[in-house]
């Protein structure tokens, strides 16, 4: 077993040992980041997700993002180009539907999709991270692909959203990682 896949499993386990007050409590923190934020704030296209597997459960910061007028919208695993995301607009009476992995995500709409290129934030789910921007997801990679080529312009600022047990001392990278320039946890706001 890599040391990848050992801190998938540790972190994976801590972050869903955290009870239900807890992962209320972190949203709260994060949406008030985010508020307090003004370049996050200000966003009115913004792509978040849907907590799965003790995620840091952007539930408050959607209706927050809503009640600003903002547009949000969800990743959805793209139909054409396996590996990578597309971006649907969500709304509150939206449906949803499984994707392979479990997680829901809005039916495939084209109405409702949004180039990438058009947002102006995605917010990242992540497994880990450290003080230097690094992060490991859940290994599929599909964010990596999508964020590839943001710090040359060529796409929205990607932000992290994690739980502070879930920063280590050190990541181990590959080539095709994509560091963070910004992440929220509940206790603090990191930029690199």
């Amino acid at each position: 077993m890599t040391a990848r896949h050992i801190i998938r499993r540790q972190i994976r386990e801590a972050r869903r040992r955290l009870n239900h007050a807890e992962q209320q409590a972190a949203a709260l923190a994060i949406t008030e980041r985010v508020a307090s934020t003004p370049h996050l704030a200000q966003a009115t296209k913004v792509a978040l997700y849907l907590a799965n597997d003790g995620e840091l459960n952007p539930h408050r910061l959607i209706d927050w993002y809503w009640s600003q007028g903002a547009e949000i919208y969800l990743p959805v695993l793209h139909h054409f180009s396996p590996g990578h995301l597309m971006f649907l607009r969500y709304d509150p009476d939206a449906r949803l539907i499984a994707n392979r992995f479990g997680i829901p995500e809005p039916r495939l709409d084209i109405r409702l999709l949004l180039p990438k290129q058009e947002l102006e934030v995605i917010y990242t789910p992540l497994v880990a991270f450290d003080a230097t921007g690094n992060r490991i997801g859940m290994g599929g990679g599909f964010y990596d692909r999508t964020l590839a080529g943001w710090h040359q312009g060529q796409g929205p600022r990607p932000v992290g959203l994690a739980h502070d047990c879930q920063q280590l001392p050190h990541i181990p990278t590959d080539h095709w990682d994509v560091p963070l320039p910004e992440l929220l946890t509940p206790a603090r706001h990191w930029r690199w």
